[in-house]
This record gives structure tokens, sequence and C-alpha cells, in this order.
């Protein structure tokens, strides 16, 4: 009699835990804002409206969000790190957007059911360690016939094999499926399609510009999250080879020549319309 071992299913909430240690610590907000870009043609995709009410899942310091109240929507900004929230606020003081800004995690938002028309994520909610609850959070809280626009890192991109990189020094947990899946037509459509009137996927490039390959991994090892951690967790040794590997993944993408740093990342823009 042959005899199944059952692996034991992922901790989620420890999972969730240590991934809002590793967006607290650097300073995404500073890489954040070179990303705007994406915010504002995320927002136009999902043909984002005054007066509508837009939430911001997983905003970090609030591209999308800032996107939508240019256009004059009603919007409230989420996430889990306090500090990205309230550089988000500061943006917003800035431009004299009004928006409300609320701590909340993607897989139990706080929200009534359908109480917004539109939901939008930029490189946030591919994040979250169960894909099916925060999909399925989204939909909830969406009004019938509204939008869920997302912007999500591809897996054969740069930022998807950059992770892959990051993942052969230091382990992702186990047991949880990689973020580059939300940047996937079929695993968008296998999250969604169930409550879907229409799904349309565009894949796209977001440039990095930066001096060198070796400033591009200076500001990321003290900014960004992920590449932070993992640096922090190698020894001498195990640094330098990750170092080495990324620097090589980023001479093998710079499309600037040598004088300059020009990496073309691709993600997927999807935009759900609710049945």
């Amino acid at each position: 009699m042959n005899t199944v071992i059952e692996k034991p299913a992922p901790d989620f909430a420890a999972i969730k835990q240590r991934q809002q240690a590793t967006w607290a610590s650097g300073d995404y907000a500073v890489i954040g804002t070179t990303l705007q870009i994406v915010g504002e043609t995320l927002a136009e995709a999902a043909d984002v409206r005054a007066d509508e009410a837009v939430l911001d899942v997983a905003a970090g310091n609030g591209n999308a969000s800032l996107a939508a109240a240019r256009r004059c929507a009603k919007v409230t900004s989420t996430d889990y790190v306090q500090a990205l929230l309230d550089k988000g606020r500061a943006r917003a003081q800035a431009e004299q957007l009004p928006m409300q800004f609320q701590i909340a995690d993607a897989e139990a938002l706080p929200f009534a059911d359908a109480s917004f028309d539109a939901v939008l994520s930029t490189f946030g909610v591919m994040f979250t360690p169960d894909h099916q609850r925060a999909a399925s959070e989204m939909l909830r809280v969406l009004r019938p016939g509204g939008r869920i626009g997302l912007a999500n890192w591809t897996p054969s991109g740069f930022i998807g094999r950059l992770f892959k990189v990051i993942g052969a020094h230091v382990a992702p947990p186990a047991g949880v499926q990689s973020p580059a899946l939300w940047g996937s037509e079929p695993h968008v459509v296998e999250l969604f399609g169930a409550h879907a009137a229409q799904i349309g996927c565009q894949r796209r490039h977001f440039n990095f510009r930066y001096r060198s390959a070796a400033h591009f991994v200076a500001v990321f090892r003290e900014l960004y999250g992920p590449t932070h951690k993992a640096f922090a967790a190698l020894d001498a040794a195990g640094a330098l080879s990750l170092e080495r590997a990324i620097t090589a993944l980023l001479d093998e993408l710079n499309v600037a020549g040598p004088d300059s740093l020009v990496v073309p990342s691709e993600y997927l823009e999807i935009v759900v319309t609710r049945h």
C-alpha cells in the first residue's frame, strides 16, 4: 500500500509578516516614484472617470492613486506599510489632490461588497502570497460592471528574471506561487475568468534608467525591499555572487550602450470588467 505524504500548506500569515517587513525595509518610495508613468497609463486603460469611487490596492507610495485622483476620481489608497502610505499622502498634499489613505491587507480588504467602480494595482497585489484570495477580494469590493486595472511584471521580463536571480541566491518561501505569474495571461484568466465579462491584456515596457549597472545595483541594494533583504541575508561571498549575477543580467538587457543604463522591463497591463 502506497502512503501519500501531503505537504503542509504554506503558513500565509507568517509569509505575509515577512513580506511586510521586506517592503518596509529600504525606501521603496524612492524607486516607486520613478514608475509613475505606469500608473498614468493604467488609469487611462481602466478608463477612470470623474467622481468614480476608485480603490488602489497595495498602492505603495501611490502612483495609481495619484493618477486616478488627477482624473477627479474619489480615491482610497491602501497598503499594509504605513510609511509608504505616508509618502503617498505627502505627494497628494503637494498636488492638492483629495484622497483617503488606509492601512489594508490586500487579502482581507476592509470594505463592503460592491463599494468601488474601479480597483487598481501597479506592481502591488502581485506580491500577495495567496493569489486567489487577493483576486477574490478585489472582485468582492467591485460593483457589477466595474473594472479591475493591474500592471504586473511578466515572468520573462527584466524584473521577472531579476526575481529568479534573487531566488537562486536566497530561496523564496516554500509552496508560494511566483509573483510573476500575475504577469501571465493564463494565470490572470484562472484568477478572474469566472467573474469576468471581459479581460483585456496588453504587454508594455517600463524603462529602468540609471547611470550604470553599478548604480542600479547600489540603489536597489539600499532601497528596494526584496533586494535589500536578499543582500542582508547573504555572507560576503554570497552578496558578491548576487551582485555579479544582477550585473550580468543588466549588461545583457541594457540597450543604452556602455555610457548609460536603459533596461526595458516587460509588464502585463490588465483590465478585467466584472459581470
